[in-house]
């Protein structure tokens, strides 16, 4: 087998730890003798051990006779850099090195500055072949939200919403009105699970009273976001019971009550999209969902501040409506769901 097929084998595993490890990248571990994998393994959850301290855990489970001389003979396949630095866990570079594997091949070299080069370096300087950049645009697109983080200091941004054959977004009226179908809403219930937050502004807060939970998929809660600038969100709302942490940004207050954080913003008015991802960044969190409203996606989309967009788009037409916003990307994808439509765009220009 080539070393592709075993980095491609190295993102299944790691795709296991969507929506787990963030801040972490997802990373998945092979480890090879004469062709064979005698171990695998991935980054399950952040704070636990790494992908490669599995693989070769499973080594010893699945070969307890003679693990470490198997070891001496493997070549290991991970689609990310070894880290180099102790934090929640070991340096999983010095982990290869004490079991004196034969080979690393990897896909991306870590761009965060405590790694970046360094745990190739630790693997080449006790004699350890490596080999690097093997699938490295796919490796890097699977873990873009780490990249963006890490490069970018900000969140990966993906936009999404729904709307009508002939381009609307929502009722003029003020009341909610569904656009697409149960499929594209379970959809998006999934994507709720990979992502760290969810965004909403303060009227799609009061006028859909959404719960922005991961309901019909089996997986966490993101973190919801809200823009409430003088918090005129009634306090029965859906967003302020226990499901989930809140955040709300306002010009009112800094205080945390349980689960409701709020962190007040001066003038918000000016450069809001770029306070945010500032602040989200400090926080760590890695990526978030920006829902609407339709001021709130047009916000982002005028400041180029955003990497990703979703648009679900019915077959049924209104007579009128708010107009959906303008898209100016690159179309990656369109698939048919029911009678919807979900294309997928990415922001080639950011």
């Amino acid at each position: 087998m080539s070393d592709e097929f075993y980095i491609k084998r190295c993102l299944e595993l790691a795709e296991l730890g969507m929506g787990k490890v963030s801040p972490n990248p997802m990373v998945g571990c092979v480890i090879v003798v004469d062709d064979k994998i005698i171990g695998e393994g991935y980054h399950q959850q952040y704070g636990q051990a790494h992908a490669e301290p599995n693989a070769i855990k499973s080594v010893f489970d699945q070969h307890p006779e003679n693990a470490e001389q198997l070891l001496k003979q493997a070549t290991v396949y991970v689609n990310l850099e070894p880290c180099a630095h102790f934090g929640k866990t070991p340096p999983c570079a010095d982990l290869l090195v004490r079991h004196q594997v034969k080979r690393v091949v990897i896909g991306n070299t870590d761009p965060f500055s405590a790694v970046d080069g360094k745990g190739i370096e630790k693997l080449n300087n006790t004699g350890i072949s490596v080999t690097t950049g093997i699938l490295a645009e796919e490796c890097s697109f699977f873990n873009r939200r780490f990249f963006t983080r890490v490069q970018k200091q900000r969140p990966y941004v993906v936009l999404k919403w729904a709307q009508t054959a002939n381009g609307y977004f929502a009722a003029k009226d003020g009341h909610q009105k569904w656009i697409s179908g149960s499929l594209a809403k379970r959809l998006a219930h999934k994507w709720r699970t990979e992502e760290d937050a969810t965004l909403i502004g303060k009227q799609t807060a009061i006028i859909d009273n959404p719960q922005l939970t991961a309901r019909e998929w089996a997986g966490k809660n993101p973190i919801r976001l809200v823009i409430d600038k003088n918090l005129a969100i009634p306090p029965g709302n859906h967003l302020f019971n226990k499901e989930a942490k809140t955040i709300i940004f306002n010009e009112i207050k800094t205080d945390v009550e349980e689960h409701i954080h709020y962190i007040q913003m001066e003038d918000m008015q000016y450069y809001l999209p770029q306070k945010i991802m500032f602040q989200l960044y400090l926080m760590d969190i890695q990526s978030v969902i920006i829902e609407g409203g339709a001021q709130i996606l047009k916000q982002f989309l005028d400041a180029e501040l955003w990497d990703e967009c979703r648009i679900f788009t019915s077959a049924n037409s209104w007579t009128d409506g708010i107009a959906a916003p303008t898209i100016n990307g690159t179309l990656q994808e369109q698939i048919a769901l029911d009678s919807d439509k979900l294309s997928i765009y990415i922001n080639k220009l950011k």
